[in-house]
């Protein structure tokens, strides 16, 4: 397996203080053709708000119609997997949040290599060096809670607060089987604390939902208190809706998680889909994550308002490569732990 791609150095402690990739030619788009072809199809686990926007943008300025199938990342690796054995090309874009998945499919030769304008403004830790993929956004994982409900004193400060009885029944996580986010935040943890540390969190009850917009909906219900390594941007969106949700960023580390983008080989709409992966770069589109709470991928747009600069964070590192090798280890294990 090669070891000159992006892998277990994905994101490390350097990223926002060396934010500098190297300047690459850009890729031409043929228009007319992708106007031709109509339409784009589009797997995805972007946040739904965020995806309909951005596809109702590209609609406008392009008239290409976007066809999506939104879930949860680890749904959308099952179905996609699942058509490419069976020779299906339904995908022309994919858009994870699993770098691992994504650099073994790209070593399998399932994506088209492209590097669109403004490939150069993606810093390297987020992308593929020959542009298999690149990163569409960052995904911020940490702990956030009720602040009306859970006392500034009390407010868990690391990952390991929160086997403390007493946040017994206030917990809500989701599932790594259904979410790859959560899969590289459960197997970093469990590598990094031990499997015991999910045997006591399942000791203070903590409720397993599917993904990140159930935890949401959980707080906001007041059913729990405090989202286990979740998705920043609900939360900063929940406070934009008026809800008293407050971030934790974990003194023991923040994960930083890039959301691959790759144009599928031998996909229906391949010039439709090198047009939508440039759109997906484009300032317009990475200006919708910051408005929304959420980390563009791009080094040259600001983090969203009031919330700090990935360098600023003491950042956990991933080990993609492990990921990679024990991915389906590491959900039996949560399952057995938490079912």
């Amino acid at each position: 397996m090669s070891k000159t791609r992006i892998g277990s150095c994905v994101l490390g402690a350097t990223l926002g203080v060396a934010l500098i990739a190297g300047a690459a030619h850009a890729e031409d788009v043929d228009m007319a053709k992708a106007k031709a072809e109509g339409k784009v199809v589009w797997y995805t686990s972007t946040p739904i708000e965020q995806a309909n926007k951005i596809a109702r943008l590209f609609e406008a300025e392009t008239g290409i119609k976007v066809e999506m199938f939104r879930s949860g990342g680890s749904a959308i690796l099952r179905r996609f997997n699942q058509e490419q054995t069976s020779g299906l090309k339904a995908a022309d874009v994919l858009t994870t949040s699993d770098p691992a998945a994504s650099n073994v499919m790209a070593e399998q030769g399932m994506f088209v290599a492209f590097k669109p304008v403004d490939f150069d403004k993606v810093p390297a830790e987020a992308k593929d060096p020959n542009g298999n993929w690149i990163g569409q956004r960052l995904n911020l994982i940490t702990i956030y809670m009720r602040g009306d409900k859970i006392a500034e004193a009390d407010r868990p400060q690391k990952w390991t607060d929160l086997t403390d009885k007493k946040y017994n029944g206030k917990l809500v996580m989701t599932d790594p089987s259904f979410t790859s986010l959560q899969l590289s935040v459960v197997g970093t943890l469990s590598q990094k604390l031990g499997w015991d540390y999910y045997e006591n969190l399942a000791k203070n009850d903590v409720m397993v939902v599917q993904g990140n917009q159930q935890v949401s909906d959980n707080l906001k219900r007041g059913e729990r208190l405090i989202a286990v390594g979740a998705l920043d941007s609900y939360a900063a969106e929940d406070r934009k809706s008026g809800h008293e949700i407050v971030t934790v960023y974990p003194k023991d580390g923040t994960f930083v998680i890039p959301s691959p983008t790759a144009i599928v080989k031998g996909s229906p709409n391949p010039n439709a889909a090198k047009a939508f992966a440039t759109f997906m770069i484009g300032q317009k589109a990475q200006q919708i994550f910051p408005e929304d709470g959420g980390y563009s991928a791009r080094s040259d747009i600001d983090p969203p308002k009031g919330s700090p600069k990935v360098g600023e964070l003491t950042l956990l590192h991933v080990d993609y490569d492990a990921l990679e090798k024990n991915g389906a280890k590491i959900k039996d294990e949560f399952n057995n732990i938490f079912r």
